[in-house]
């Protein structure tokens, strides 16, 4: 194959985007990803992908088709002056596209600045509406009304869309389901309902605790009327279309219904690993390529041999599979 031809792995799949963690680090720890129990060792600094390497390696994965990025943490905010990259990534021939998924705690004073620098759209993780629910959900003395803030802020710079994301779980945060639908329907934001995935090992996930796409649906329909829309085979989320609006939302069904089969997402850790999924076990050492003097048709090779050899659908076989070890989220991003 040629460096700009077409690249699948074992089922078929193409690569078209890819999640770059920028830091393991966050600001918040919420129960789902890095609970404030949990004993957690940070990278140092050194052992971080630098902009200048990120940009490489993106500008790479584009000879394979990568089209989309979307920058992810940890906390990515946290990283010092991230706008320079978006500026870096911007510049380049064939990515289309530049996302950020952020905790929003920082936004209202990066959020202008992001946009100059060519970044496309925002999804903002927001839990709960209730300021004190909302400190016990982070594990942190946190206050809300930052995060509200820089919503307002991202949609005042002209960010379109901005996006919510909204994991629901059982007993904590499912009776807030209709009051999130209308604080978007408000201000003109796309949610998101995200089924509580068993990502990583710390979270002591169970099913019990997943509020399914079909219960969340029953709960919209109790006040909304709304339609599906069609589903393309790469998109992570169920959408549908409110009647008496021009607006969407969305489930990422991950648990009840998978979209394994249309995965088109290739994984950048902080550290320098490329993961083939959410779920995996098994990182894939780029940064020493990186740092060894590697020509880019090595690098090229090493990707691309990577994603042929791919043939990870977790989601689908979530309960015949046990897994003792899977990279934690905040190590690659959600």
């Amino acid at each position: 194959m040629g460096s700009g031809s077409l690249t699948t792995d074992l089922l078929n799949r193409p690569l078209k985007e890819v999640r770059v963690s920028v830091t393991d680090r966050c600001n918040l720890r919420c129960f789902f990803c890095m609970p404030p129990d949990s004993e957690i060792e940070f990278l140092d600094r050194k052992e971080l992908l630098s902009y200048e390497e990120i940009t490489r390696t993106v500008r790479i994965l584009s000879q394979l088709g990568v089209r989309k990025v979307r920058i992810t943490g940890g906390e990515p905010l946290l990283r010092n002056h991230l706008e320079n990259l978006v500026s870096m990534l911007s510049s380049l021939e064939g990515i289309e596209d530049i996302a950020l998924t952020t905790n929003g705690y920082n936004l209202s004073k990066k959020a202008k600045v992001l946009k100059e620098s060519g970044l496309k759209r925002i999804t903002v993780s927001l839990l709960t509406l209730d300021p004190n629910k909302y400190r016990r959900m982070v594990g942190r003395s946190a206050q809300l009304e930052k995060v509200l803030k820089g919503i307002d802020i991202a949609l005042r710079e002209g960010f379109s869309p901005v996006k919510v994301n909204a994991v629901i779980v059982k007993g904590v945060n499912d009776d807030e389901i209709l009051d999130l639908a209308e604080f978007c329907r408000e201000k003109g934001l796309i949610l998101r309902f995200i089924e509580y995935m068993d990502v990583g090992t710390l979270n002591r996930w169970s099913f019990e605790k997943v509020v399914t796409a079909e219960e969340i649906l029953e709960k919209m329909a109790e006040v909304y009327r709304f339609k599906p829309l069609e589903r393309k085979s790469s998109e992570t989320a169920l959408k549908f279309r409110y009647e008496d609006m021009d607006l969407e939302f969305g489930i990422v069904a991950s648990v009840t219904k998978p979209f394994c089969r249309g995965c088109t997402r290739l994984r950048l850790s902080a550290d320098g690993r490329l993961f083939t999924c959410l779920f995996s076990d098994k990182g894939y050492d780029l940064k020493r390529l990186l740092r060894s003097g590697a020509e880019d048709r090595e690098i090229l090779s090493f990707v691309r041999k990577i994603w042929s050899w791919r043939e990870d659908r977790y989601s689908e076989r979530r309960f015949e599979l046990i897994k003792e070890r899977k990279v934690e989220m905040f190590r690659v991003g959600g």
